[in-house]
């Protein structure tokens, strides 16, 4: 049998209830506005940058990528200072330097060294310096008070002969590590390259000409063109490569020892790596390379502008607006997720974030912190379950409480004083255990309820799978033979008994379920679930009779979930039923012949004796008593007939009924001068019931005779059929039939008794009337087994009045 269970709703108020669920919305709507002040405050708010530069470190080191091909870098190393002597060299070394690296051919040369002071060698170095496009640095001082800088070039002679200048000034974040450069410094008055945006602009214009110009990113937009006050910061890509440009000592290049092809059509990068001169800066890849020298910090920038691999950080109002996508799917689903799943969505979608900072900085050079979105998912997640534990344990602790309060339906040990002290969570440890107590007696309950019943009672699931027998059944099973009913389906465990009939049923019933037995024991079969409900009888191989009930057992929701099977044995019953009907075959034959044979004799005798009035009252007074004994035999027989015996249910139209017991009635009404009336309203055509014509028409005698007996002559008995529309709500309609009459009438005492067996009432002012006293027995037991109701309304003195009230026919079942 299928059945509708009831259906998942995402509404926290039906969930949780309608009061509970308006805070637990309430709640979830300020956690989600807390979630996004983290976010805010993460994005626009920088709250987060040191957790944003150590992710956007870890990314970086975790992608190797190669070196520009076309740089290589001359270093005034250690080994210089110790072969060269102390710094600072004179111009005259540095202009040696510059004739043997022209004598390479490099495509440029970039002098990592301030010469911002006057030497008397100036003119030495001025001419090695035009001798190959040889870019210089300037020295930008801190902006003053007015946030003016002074821009400090090399002397006038050197700065004349370079290709180039620019600014080297590099900046740290709070933290101390170099992550990005600004491709121009300045003031409001002026405003400075950085030193390698003044070579990539001779590369692209083609004054610098590279070795390996497939090297050049085509595609690369031209960030030297920025305009205005922007300083054009760039995040540098630094990777666990970025020291691994060739690279040769200041001393040995100054010597001849280093081949000229190295530095052939390259740009030549010098500078200080010398660790006593102090030119390192930490970086990205500080953890694996160390604390990394300027030259090779200004041999990344220049890399990232050839090869277009500057990385751009994204506008923090983007990252505010992608960190609230996240956040809102993991608050939709905390909704509607358990726990366990929550947990996995937001480590999902921390991932996921990951993930998609990642693909931005690798795919697209874009930088955008994971990391507001991330605190924002782990400051809302935590928080949410800590609310939504905290609510759960404070509505099972008043359900617990109330539970404890309530008056449990068992005995109970009695319980210590103490045991309810200590902290909040000791006190409702405690109110589960008593609960748990609880269930646990009240199964213990139900299983000794079960065995105590005398009848077999078996529990199955809505499959029909036996899962509980009681003692009695399992007895029962085991005399006859039969297998464990427990984990056996019920058609196989009740399939040895045989189908006798259906209970309450016509012949038609019983031949289907003849025809369809054993299926009929299919609680899935909903063919037969009316009839097993109503119940069978069935006989087992031990020739007794049982009565075999199916009921449904379901939940709190009214949601089928079992079916509980009764078998109750009714062959004591069946045995008394035959005796009683042997005893009514006896009052109604064995009875009833002889006193039909004393009337007979009477009646002989009373032919053939001569007129002797001594003889003839005897005559009459034995018929009197033989025609008293005989109405007492068929008026019993009748009412255990009306009680027991199987109606044969048709429609009927009562006003019919009525005419037919009027016909009956009316020669004794005729005799005592009193007239039959009837009344019928037009309403019900007809006034249909579902009777049995029989019985519902001896009723009705037994009222109209009564009628006609404890009336005086010259009265009048009216007959009222009339139909009552049923109120709002109520089915079926119903049909009322009144006989009144303007009899005698009777005391509200006798009023009490008057459907109770041998009951007659006798005035001193009316006369006394013949009867057995079961006649309104029967009228009772017929009206109540046609499902309505009788009524008396009497008074002495002023008739009485019975009320007959039965349902209408159904036309929709006709």
């Amino acid at each position: 049998m299928t059945t509708s269970g009831p259906r998942m709703s995402f509404d926290p108020r039906i969930r949780l209830g309608r009061p509970v669920g308006r805070r637990f919305l309430f709640e979830w709507l300020c956690i989600g506005c807390l979630g996004i002040l983290v976010i805010l405050a993460g994005s626009l708010g920088r709250l987060t940058a040191s957790v944003d530069h150590l992710v956007y470190d870890g990314f970086l080191r975790l992608r190797a990528q190669p070196v520009l091909p076309d740089v290589a870098v001359v270093e005034i190393d250690n080994a210089s200072i110790a072969r060269l002597g102390r710094w600072p060299w004179p111009r005259a070394v540095h202009a040696q330097l510059l004739d043997e690296i022209a004598k390479a051919k490099p495509a440029a040369v970039v002098y990592d060294v301030l010469f911002t002071e006057p030497a008397p060698d100036d003119a030495q170095l001025a001419r090695a310096v035009a001798a190959t496009p040889t870019y210089l640095p300037i020295l930008l001082s801190p902006a003053d008070a007015n946030g003016e800088r002074v821009a400090v070039k090399p002397v006038e002679p050197l700065a004349s002969a370079a290709a180039g200048l620019g600014h080297i000034n590099l900046e740290v974040d709070a933290d101390g590590i170099v992550r990005s450069v600004a491709l121009f410094e300045g003031d409001a008055h002026m405003r400075w390259p950085q030193l390698m945006v003044s070579v990539w602009r001779a590369i692209k214009g083609g004054m610098v000409k590279l070795a390996h110009p497939a090297s050049v990113a085509a595609d690369v937009p031209d960030r030297t063109s920025i305009a205005g006050n922007d300083e054009a910061r760039v995040l540098i890509p630094f990777s666990p490569l970025a020291q691994t440009y060739p690279k040769v000592s200041f001393a040995s290049v100054l010597a001849g020892d280093v081949p000229r092809d190295m530095l052939r059509g390259k740009i030549v990068l010098i500078g200080v790596t010398a660790s006593g001169l102090y030119d390192r800066f930490s970086t990205p890849v500080s953890g694996r390379l160390g604390p990394l020298p300027g030259v090779y910090i200004h041999a990344n920038v220049l890399d990232t502008l050839v090869t277009g691999r500057a990385i751009d950080p994204v506008n923090g109002l983007w990252v505010f607006a992608v960190s609230l996508v996240p956040l809102g799917v993991l608050l939709a689903g905390l909704l509607v997720l358990s726990p366990l799943r929550s947990l996995l969505m937001t480590i999902v979608l921390c991932a996921t974030m990951l993930g998609l900072s990642a693909a931005l900085l690798y795919g697209m050079r874009l930088w955008m912190s994971p990391v507001p979105a991330i605190v924002g998912l782990a400051a809302v997640y935590p928080i949410w379950n800590w609310r939504r534990l905290e609510m759960t344990m404070s509505y099972l602790r008043k359900e617990l409480q109330r539970l404890a309060d309530e008056p449990h339906l068992l005995p109970e040990a009695p319980q210590r004083s103490r045991e309810f002290r200590g902290d909040a969570l000791a006190q409702q440890m405690a109110l589960m255990a008593q609960a748990a107590r609880r269930v646990q007696d009240m199964k213990r309950f139900v299983w000794n309820s079960l065995d105590s019943v005398p009848e077999p009672i078996l529990v199955s699931d809505v499959h029909g799978v036996v899962l509980i027998a009681n003692h009695a059944a399992k007895a029962y099973f085991e005399r006859l033979g039969a297998a464990t009913p427990e984990g056996t389906q019920l058609r196989h465990v009740l399939g040895d008994l045989a189908f006798v009939k259906a209970i309450g049923s016509r012949a038609e019933a019983d031949a289907l379920g003849r025809t369809h037995w054993p299926a009929l024991l299919d609680p899935g079969r909903i063919a037969f679930a009316e009839m097993m409900e109503r119940g069978i009888e069935v006989r087992d191989r031990n020739q007794r009779d049982h009565l075999l009930r199916y009921a449904k057992c379901t939940d709190a929701q009214g949601v089928v979930i079992g079916w509980i099977a009764g078998l109750v044995d009714v062959t004591a019953v069946h045995a008394a039923e035959r005796l009683r009907e042997d005893a009514l075959r006896l009052l109604s034959h064995d009875m009833r012949s002889p006193q039909a044979s004393i009337l007979a004799l009477v009646e002989l005798e009373r032919a053939r004796t001569p007129d002797s009035e001594r003889l003839r009252e005897l005559l009459n007074r034995v018929e009197r008593y033989a025609q008293r004994a005989l109405m007492l035999a068929d008026d019993f027989v009748q009412l255990a007939r009306a009680e027991s015996q199987a109606y044969s249910f048709e429609p009927v139209s009562l006003v019919e009924l009525v005419i037919d017991a009027s016909d009956e009635v009316w020669p004794q009404a005729q005799a005592r001068h009193i007239r039959l009336e009837a009344a019928y309203d037009e309403q019900g055509d007809g006034h249909w019931i579902n009777a049995d014509r029989s019985l519902m028409t001896r009723a009705l005698v037994n009222i109209l005779n009564n009628a006609v007996k404890y009336s005086p002559p010259e009265t009048r008995i009216t007959c009222t059929v009339a139909q009552d529309e049923p109120a709002s709500g109520e089915w079926p309609a119903r049909v009322r039939c009144t006989v009144r009459d303007e009899g005698y009438g009777m005391s509200a005492e006798n009023q009490a008794h008057l459907f109770e067996r041998f009951q007659r009432f006798h005035e001193v002012e009316r006369p006394e009337a013949t009867g057995t006293g079961l006649g309104m027995a029967f009228v009772k037991a017929v009206v109540t087994r046609h499902g309505g109701d009788v009524h008396v309304e009497s008074a002495l003195g002023q008739g009485t009045a019975f009320t007959i009230t039965l349902p209408a026919l159904d036309e929709t079942n006709a």
